[in-house]
């Protein structure tokens, strides 16, 4: 049964309206059970700013492991016991052949990956020349090399990067029980950095770490006031030798309702589910597009195998949608 009042509610958010404190609570009060009653605004609010368009995007592990970061979830810390592959950056042209092998299978975004803090001069230039030698074979990239500084972004947008990836993590409520090695406003900083020096900035969280459904708005509202392009959703997938390994995980159907609550505060921003899509939805995987996401991450992530691009792609079609 579709509820019309909730529908309402998303049709004057199509037309500009921001959800009240009260119309907050009152996505944020409904049970995971009752998620279905998202849906259709969830998907109203898609059609509106996406039409038919999914954007998929895929990435690729620049430099692996050794990150001196403790961020709970991450098998690539040295404060943790997971078993992580290690190996330095990457050469530029490996690094650019990979993305022209990516995006000739269909993705539409690349994006390079580094664990670690950031990147120093010599790692920089390595990416700067990777991306150059993208940017001019016509791939749209993107980059996610941890904290940066202004001239840094500026050289990366000078080389011809379009897009820098810097995750939220969490709200910032929730923030210090997810790491504790810098805190939640170095990665505003970076965000805002991003911004400024003109790239488009993808910036989202983790979800399934204990975090409240309050706090998945605390997050939103942050992101909204940042003015970031897009979101990438991941959901946990708790990683041995983690301190979050034995995490339960979410339901399909809370995953679902994230991503609608995010689409109703973010109408006209790309939600992208990236990681843990699979494990945490399982069957239900394809109603993430019903629920309000307008793209997908396809291909491996940066420790665990994912889903073959080809399948992503042809699951858009059959849903009668088309990957951009």
């Amino acid at each position: 049964m579709i509820d019309f009042k909730l529908l309402d509610l998303a049709r004057a958010v199509a037309d500009g309206h921001r959800l009240s404190a009260a119309e907050q609570n009152l996505l944020l009060e409904l049970p995971c059970e009752e998620t279905e009653r998202l849906i259709p605004g969830a998907q109203l609010l898609r059609k509106t700013f996406f039409n038919s368009n999914i954007s998929v995007c895929s990435i690729a592990n620049a430099k692996s492991g050794r990150c001196p970061e403790d961020c709970a979830f991450c098998a690539q810390s040295v404060h943790h016991q997971a078993e992580t592959r290690y190996y330095p950056l990457k050469s530029p042209d490996k690094l650019a052949e990979t993305g022209r092998k990516t995006v000739s299978q269909g993705v539409g975004k690349f994006s390079l990956v580094t664990s670690g803090r950031g990147l120093d001069p010599k790692e920089l230039n390595k990416v700067a020349q990777a991306v150059s030698e993208m940017a001019a074979g016509g791939i749209y990239t993107c980059a996610s090399l941890g904290v940066l500084s202004a001239g840094q972004l500026l050289a990366l947008k000078k080389s011809g990067l379009n897009r820098y990836h810097h995750n939220l993590e969490t709200a910032p409520g929730f923030f210090s029980r997810v790491c504790t090695t810098h805190d939640f406003s170095e990665r505003v900083n970076t965000v805002r950095l991003a911004r400024q020096a003109g790239l488009s900035v993808c910036s989202g969280a983790v979800f399934g770490m204990g975090e409240s459904d309050a706090q998945v708005m605390e997050l939103a509202l942050t992101l909204r006031e940042l003015g970031v392009d897009a979101v990438p959703v991941n959901f946990l997938v708790p990683i041995p030798g983690t301190p979050l390994e034995n995490m339960p995980r979410i339901s399909p159907m809370r995953c679902l309702k994230i991503i609608c609550l995010l689409r109703y505060m973010l109408p006209d921003k790309e939600i992208i589910v990236c990681g843990g899509r699979l494990e945490n939805l399982g069957e239900l995987h394809p109603l993430i597009f019903m629920s309000g996401a307008s793209g997908i991450m396809t291909g491996n992530y940066l420790t665990r195998k994912g889903r073959d691009a080809q399948a992503d792609l042809q699951l858009i079609r059959d849903l009668e949608l088309t990957p951009v």
